[in-house]
């Protein structure tokens, strides 16, 4: 994924590949800038997604912290073989409704399995990621939504084992938006052999009981804020 740092004039500040582990806001720091906010990801014409953030030159402010890379619970790596690396860029809805916030629980297929988090999945060949946010949420959910704007791009890595048991060193990247629900419907989840095994409406006064992975819970912190 390519990442343009946009400047208040519009100006192209900076552009640069994020490569394996790197955050955005790492990424636009090395280069003299604070990133302020994501606007948007959009695919070229030639594949590739570009996501463009805005920008001001740095006036002091630390380097962001990087969390150290993760890793299953009880992983024993074995042969001398390294782990496959992979960077994977996915779509993800915090969704409101007014029964409340629409949560995921991950299924057997995952390392996390019983654990809760948003609906979203990785975007597939040449999709732009809206599309694929509407489709994983359908497929997940089997709800309908008007997504709202990509609010936070958030970025974790780990070794650990994917759905198809593979050993991986793995890059994910977040691509968080906003999002309605006005129509709540009974939750079905539609893709019955993915990484989800049930949805829910959680009240906002009790989103915090879940148990929601490290991730998750941090990023909705943040998200549901009184003042955000």
């Amino acid at each position: 994924m390519k990442v343009v740092g946009l400047g208040q004039d519009g100006n192209v500040a900076f552009d640069g590949v994020l490569d394996h582990g790197v955050d955005p806001g790492v990424l636009a720091h090395d280069r003299g800038f604070l990133a302020l906010r994501p606007i948007d990801v959009v695919r070229g014409e030639d594949g590739e997604l570009v996501l463009r953030l805005a920008v001001r030159p740095l006036s002091g402010e630390h380097r962001p912290s990087v969390r150290p890379r993760g890793r299953d619970a009880g992983l024993v790596l074995t042969g001398g073989r390294p782990p496959r690396v992979r960077q994977r860029i996915a779509g993800y809805a915090v969704v409101l409704s007014a029964q409340g916030l629409l949560a995921t629980e991950f299924s057997h297929r995952t390392a996390i399995a019983g654990r809760w988090g948003m609906p979203g999945g990785g975007l597939d060949d040449h999709e732009q990621p809206e599309a694929a946010v509407l489709r994983e949420v359908m497929e997940e959910t089997s709800q309908t939504i008007s997504l709202g704007e990509l609010t936070k791009v958030h970025s974790s890595r780990w070794i650990g084992h994917n759905p198809r048991g593979e050993v991986e060193d793995f890059h994910a990247v977040r691509l968080i938006y906003r999002a309605r629900c006005e129509m709540p419907t009974d939750l079905i989840v539609l893709d019955s052999d993915g990484t989800t095994r049930s949805a829910r409406w959680v009240s906002l006064n009790d989103w915090q009981t879940l148990d929601w992975t490290q991730n998750w819970r941090e990023v909705l912190s943040e998200l549901l804020a009184p003042d955000s």
